[in-house]
């Protein structure tokens, strides 16, 4: 395994515009424009959502019970977030809550599904970029490009750790990618003791992996130097913003059921509610060049796309959800989130962690915490006993399910009649929490790095790591409709060669 490659030379270019279209590792489509003034110094970034997806809209009219399953469609990466965020929403239209089983089962499918979304990000999305470094050719800045630096006893185990949470989920939801488990206060099927036995098992085995991975992460990034320069850089990825995530009563962090808590930038608690009261806290601006909202804290407002204690901007991210937490439940991943506090503590760092990068380390500890609720929900007596769900209920009313996505809080609102009919439905999903932070964080970067029409593969794509670090998913993010649709159409002769370009943008 060679060094990695951090800098590449740097050309001289003769535009002023800039565009990274499409940007990569990422799940959606998106694109990133950068402007240059006459002195070759960057103007403007604009970190935009190219693509319009209307499932907000078209869930109204369809059957409350269908919600948890269409919701899941949004994305092929975080479906099991989308339907267990839908099912509690729809428990609150038919006023009921999952029996403890229920719970259980969905609580053990729900940290299952984390295990193998932060799997997909570190390995497949982020890695590359640190194994192989930010300026490795693009033709081996991948997950095949990591394999081959790592060797492929790991990469064998990341693809056995990842197919077991996904197996996880599929022996609980029916499915591993668009799960068909929950149902109006429980879930469709029991455990039985054999898919306990085996569940354990595999278990186990993702706990073993997330410790690992953690050690992978120790020796790629934090005993590099160059690496934790560029991580602690606060010229570069750095942001000093508010932080949202979701606590239990232990102010510990909690993926499933809690509240919802923020802290402003020194650390102090801002605000905390419970789901369904969401809306007296949280406002979405439009902007005309994006199809994805800009959540802000309506109380404070939108100020537009800048940090600071005046601004209503917040992250919710991994990074988040330690910054407002005291850490975990379980105890190797706590141990290991005190030892990351005392990294950072001895960097000067007393409040929130606001360096962006660290948002992987973050994502890793989770994986871990994930992992050990797997196992302990798995081992418990009472996983295959007890009713799976609620009886004698009926649907009308208003429903707000809360969870903490992999990307960030996710809510899903929806209120149906008395026949289990949508009548409205709002989503606020993790990756557009963190729109408006992205758009800054990319322009940050972009701005300290690209200087009198210098510019390099390996600064643009420093400049993606910025958004990257968000595990950005766009596909679910895209609920905006700006004022109107940019069209573009190109008509040719014959011969191909254009005859005309009719725009509106």
């Amino acid at each position: 395994m060679t060094g990695p490659v951090i800098w590449d030379e740097k050309k001289k270019i003769d535009s002023k515009r800039i565009t990274v279209d499409p940007i990569t590792r990422l799940e959606g489509h998106g694109k990133i424009e950068i402007f240059l003034d006459d002195s070759g110094n960057v103007s403007n970034v604009y970190w935009q959502v190219p693509e319009l997806r209307g499932f907000e809209r078209f869930c109204i009219g369809r059957k409350v019970t269908e919600l948890n399953q269409i919701t899941a469609r949004l994305c092929g990466v975080c479906p099991g977030a989308h339907h267990l965020a839908a099912t509690k929403a729809i428990d609150g239209c038919y006023s009921t809550k999952p029996t403890d089983t229920a719970f259980m089962i969905r609580d053990l499918f729900y940290n299952a599904h984390f295990v193998h979304s932060h799997i997909a990000h570190f390995y497949a999305l982020s890695s590359p970029d640190f194994v192989l470094g930010p300026a490795a050719p693009a033709a081996t800045r991948n997950v095949l490009g990591v394999v081959g630096a790592v060797g492929l006893e790991l990469g064998s185990a990341v693809l056995k750790a990842r197919s077991q949470a996904q197996k996880i989920q599929a022996m609980l939801g029916g499915k591993a990618t668009h799960p068909v488990l929950g149902v109006p206060g429980g879930v469709s099927i029991p455990v039985s003791k054999e898919n306990q036995k085996e569940m354990i098992s595999m278990a186990e085995n993702l706990v073993s992996f997330a410790k690992t991975s953690l050690d992978v992460f120790t020796d790629v990034v934090l005993k590099n130097k160059d690496y934790v320069d560029i991580i602690a850089n606060p010229n570069l990825y750095y942001h000093e913003t508010y932080y949202m995530g979701t606590v239990n009563k232990d102010n510990k962090v909690e993926f499933h059921n809690g509240q919802v808590k923020v802290v402003d930038p020194k650390g102090s608690e801002y605000l905390r509610y419970d789901a369904i009261d969401y809306l007296d806290h949280i406002a979405e601006a439009v902007e005309p060049w994006s199809y994805e909202k800009f959540p802000y804290l309506k109380k404070i407002g939108y100020k537009g796309l800048i940090d600071g204690p005046e601004s209503g901007m917040y992250r919710a991210t991994p990074l988040s959800r330690l910054n407002v937490a005291d850490g975990f439940t379980t105890p190797y991943a706590q141990e290991k989130y005190e030892e990351y506090r005392g990294f950072f503590k001895d960097l000067g760092v007393t409040g929130p962690i606001h360096f962006t990068l660290a948002t992987h380390w973050a994502r890793i500890l989770e994986m871990i915490y994930a992992a050990e609720r797997c196992l302990e929900n798995a081992q418990n007596k009472d996983l295959c006993t007890g009713d799976i769900k609620q009886k004698g209920i009926t649907p009308g009313g208003r429903g707000v399910g809360c969870i903490e996505a992999p990307r960030g809080t996710l809510t899903h609102d929806y209120t149906c009649d008395d026949n289990g009919i949508v009548t409205a439905c709002n989503m606020v999903v993790g990756t557009t929490n963190n729109n408006g932070s992205m758009n800054m964080s990319v322009a940050k970067v972009a701005k300290a790095l690209i200087k009198n029409f210098e510019v390099s593969p390996g600064l643009l794509n420093m400049v993606e790591m910025a958004f990257r670090a968000y595990d950005p998913c766009n596909s679910c993010a895209t609920h905006s409709l700006p004022g109107q649709m940019p069209l573009k159409i190109t008509l040719k002769n014959p011969d191909g060669s254009v005859h005309d370009v009719v725009s509106r943008s």
